[in-house]
């Protein structure tokens, strides 16, 4: 390309090297490249995400740099990007680079594994979808809130105020950390997220040059199973504070196959569906795995948890808190 083709990311570090690695891979193709670092709202606000209006926080701020002209390209974990509205007006997919390792895994002070753990140990996360998954599967531990990036959590964690907390294995291994990894959380433990361990290239629908440069960079196989997923939570219509895993994979045959669950916030009541279908309609796999779980009752678990608007409006910040 003829100009610069600047990269908005989150100023975290984990943020940062996902942006360095999409920049050197830009680079391949003889493209230059800068980083625009954005500190998100979510990054500013260490409370619960509820109050700020859930995951979208990690994105907005990111997207208006893009459609205000101050960056070309934004990089996305697409796990942070809302599935129940679309993308901002003049925003589009750009790419998904090949997806990483989708476990989640546990750090412990002592490196023992969650079972290994006393009644009443103290594991730390902020995400409901990982704290259903741990009430269901290790009732007898408690799960308080933990949030920041994963330095800031592992300081928490090494200075005593838990025994243990749930990280991404691929977030872990981005920042060098895996040698911190107590034990890796089989998927039937702890599904997923939804995009979990894929990044989403984010540009100007407009910006023709660079979404055909940034197209170079796009995982096929990647890209099939996000559209499956995110899919599947666009039929739920899951709100920021809804516990919801999904898991996309390929056979060797090209197949897709698509699991999803849906949790309510104690891990007493889930929802589950798997099915399979052709690689070229993974949308239509997404929809029918979001139908089947609304068939089983998800609609009702999800509208009984409160949604960010509601926590919002009930205590009051209803309004940016930063």
């Amino acid at each position: 390309m003829s100009r610069i083709i600047r990269i908005a990311t989150r100023s975290s570090p984990m943020a940062l090297v996902q942006a360095a690695q999409v920049a050197d891979n830009l680079a391949k193709f003889g493209a230059a490249t800068e980083l625009v670092k954005v500190t998100s709202a979510g990054d500013r606000w260490m409370g619960d995400l509820a109050r700020l209006g859930g995951k979208g926080a990690f994105v907005r701020e990111i997207d208006d740099a893009l459609r205000e002209g101050r960056a070309d390209l934004a990089v996305h974990c697409l796990k942070d990007i809302p599935g129940d509205v679309p993308l901002a007006a003049g925003l589009t997919f750009a790419a998904y680079p090949r997806r990483g390792d989708v476990h989640d895994a546990v750090i412990s002070r002592t490196g023992a594994r969650l079972a290994e753990l006393p009644e009443g140990a103290v594991v730390g996360t902020s995400s409901v979808r990982r704290t259903a998954q741990l009430r269901l599967h290790y009732p007898y531990l408690r799960v308080k809130p933990l949030r920041g990036n994963v330095n800031t959590r592992l300081a928490r964690l090494d200075e005593g105020h838990f025994d243990a907390l749930i990280a991404a294995v691929s977030g872990l291994h981005r920042v060098e950390l895996r040698h911190r990894i107590a034990e890796v959380l089989p998927i039937v433990v702890m599904c997923p997220p939804i995009g979990a361990a894929t990044i989403a290239l984010v540009a100007r629908t407009d910006d023709i040059e660079l979404l055909e440069v940034a197209a170079r960079l796009d995982h096929p196989e990647t890209h099939r199973q996000a559209d499956a997923e995110r899919a599947m939570l666009h039929a739920l219509q899951g709100h920021c504070n809804s516990p919801i895993a999904g898991l996309c994979t390929t056979d060797a045959t090209g197949r897709l196959s698509l699991h999803g669950k849906v949790f309510d916030l104690d891990g007493v009541r889930w929802i589950d569906s798997h099915h399979w279908g052709v690689a070229d309609e993974p949308h239509a796999l997404g929809f029918f795995v979001g139908s089947d779980l609304l068939r089983q009752g998800a609609g009702t678990l999800i509208d009984s948890i409160p949604r960010c608007r509601e926590i919002m409006v009930r205590d009051g910040t209803d309004r940016s808190p930063i």
